[in-house]
């Protein structure tokens, strides 16, 4: 049976891998951790569409400002903005957010919603 031997001679590769893995280990954590950021922003954005299409359904509805707030809110990520306007027969529902875990970043996640009031028989006759 043959033994597979070094050659003395021959450039040493000793190290060679760990090295190799020392540079690409890093570099792939950071790609993994930018994949799950995104992630979170997706989702904080499918929250904020969620959350103005709600709000404006409430206030199309003519339930009353504070109502139309907090059930856009509860919908909403923690700590989202919420405005809510009213222009002759529409109303828009405006929610800004910022993202999770980084929110150092000069970035933030808006949707907003327009809906057109729903009038009610009887009222204001």
């Amino acid at each position: 049976m043959r033994r597979c031997e070094r050659r003395a001679d021959g450039p040493a590769d000793d190290g060679f891998v760990t090295a190799e893995s020392a540079v690409v280990l890093p570099v792939l954590v950071m790609f993994a951790m930018a994949l799950v950021w995104g992630l979170l922003v997706v989702a904080a954005q499918i929250q904020c569409v969620d959350a103005a299409r709600t709000g404006a359904r409430a206030a199309a509805r003519q339930d009353p400002a504070d109502a139309v707030v907090r059930i856009t809110r509860e919908a909403a990520p923690d700590g989202a903005d919420v405005t809510v306007s009213r222009e002759a027969d529409h109303v828009r529902v405006v929610v800004t957010a910022k993202p999770p875990v980084l929110s150092g970043l000069p970035f933030e996640v808006r949707e907003e919603a327009v809906a057109s009031v729903e009038w009610t028989a009887g009222v204001g006759t």
